[in-house]
């Protein structure tokens, strides 16, 4: 069989949802057009098939609730595909799969890292469970990248040191162009959005103590709209009636605009537990809108305290409560404009490029 020297598999474990159109789907839709351009041809392998934004123009295999890389290992024998890259994103490292694939391909096996890890670890066991992995399998993976310093570190720890000559990072980027630019933040008695996947590791739990604990009147005028939607909603609305504070949080659910909404705000709270490298944190900056969030993750490597936000220890409820309270008050302010840092650094552009790199 002859291997097509630019046809490419991108398998990725992310279901498709109208309601929650964020930063990776324009990075999917982007990345696809500029392989086209370029010759290749690309198949990608989602758990479900979808046609909202760009979707339509992308040729998508979908498992249908079949385990992503048992459809991916059975139709390529089935259909007898052949690529020059296979390519996966939001799929474990270091199992298996990576072996038999290789049985079945020799296209170049790249691994895209965007799982954030606990913040006290994995637990001894596990820990020797990925340093065994490492060992058997990831010699069947060509190129780890990691999509911060933090991914970086976390798979030479968790896989071996071994693999230092072939990970590497790129950073996430966002579509900034589309994202409305907010002019003037409010010093004194500023708003606040949350933007996040409603679950336990997101922290919003944190947030609504810390809220709870601020002294009146604070606590009596102070808003905050949470946009987003998960299994934890319900916990998070019964902890807001519970805490007497039903006046304070507004659930927006998912909305497919935020790019034109994050500038109605004057700040975003991400007071997570586990973070990789956040686009809602590089979305809201272009925004001109900065961040309060947590040293977790990559969080630390966009942002500064003072200079576009403030990092707050994780799960430390009084520190979070103590920021609020003064940045409400104005003794705590961001005046510069956020926007600058994502332009040079951290643009869709300029990750799609480096991405393009990689399959050359």
């Amino acid at each position: 069989m002859v291997i097509s020297e630019k046809k490419i598999a991108i398998l990725c474990n992310y279901e498709l949802v109208p309601e929650r159109v964020g930063g990776m789907d324009y990075f999917f839709w982007q990345f696809d057009a500029k392989c086209k351009e370029n010759g290749f041809e690309v198949d990608w392998f989602f758990p479900n098939r979808s046609h909202h934004g760009d979707y339509s123009n992308l040729t998508i295999l979908e498992s249908n609730g079949l385990n992503l890389e048992i459809f991916f290992l059975e139709t390529c024998k089935s259909k007898q595909l052949v690529y020059s890259h296979i390519i996966t994103h939001f799929v474990e490292l270091c199992t298996p799969f990576f072996y038999k694939l290789k049985q079945l391909s020799s296209a170049k096996i790249i691994v895209i890292d965007h799982n954030p890890r606990p913040i006290a670890g994995y637990p001894l066991k596990k820990r020797l469970e990925k340093k065994v992995k490492g060992i058997l399998f990831s010699r069947y993976i060509d190129l780890f990248v990691g999509v911060s310093n933090y991914t970086v570190s976390e798979i030479l720890k968790d896989f071996g040191s071994h693999l230092k000559n072939k990970t590497i990072i790129i950073y996430n980027g966002v579509l900034i162009k589309d994202i409305k630019v907010r002019v003037n933040r409010n010093v004194i008695k500023p708003t606040f959005m949350v933007v996040s996947h409603l679950r336990e590791s997101k922290g919003i739990q944190d947030l609504i103590q810390a809220v709870s604990q601020l002294e009146e009147p604070i606590k009596s005028e102070i808003k905050i709209a949470v946009f987003g939607d998960g299994p934890y909603k319900d916990v998070l609305i019964q902890l807001i009636k519970d805490k007497g504070l039903t006046g304070n949080f507004q659930l927006m659910g998912s909305k497919s605009n935020l790019n034109e909404l994050l500038c109605q705000y004057d700040y975003m709270l991400q007071p997570t537990h586990m973070e990789c490298f956040s686009l809602s944190i590089l979305e809201s900056l272009a925004a001109n809108v900065p961040v309060i969030t947590t040293n977790v993750g990559g969080n630390e490597e966009v942002i500064t305290t003072g200079e576009n936000g403030f990092i707050t220890t994780v799960k430390e409820i009084n520190l979070l409560q103590d920021v609020l309270k003064k940045v409400y008050l104005g003794e705590s302010k961001i005046t510069k404009n956020t926007r600058t840092l994502i332009v040079d650094s951290f643009s869709l552009e300029k990750m799609v490029e480096n991405h393009l790199k990689i399959i050359y």
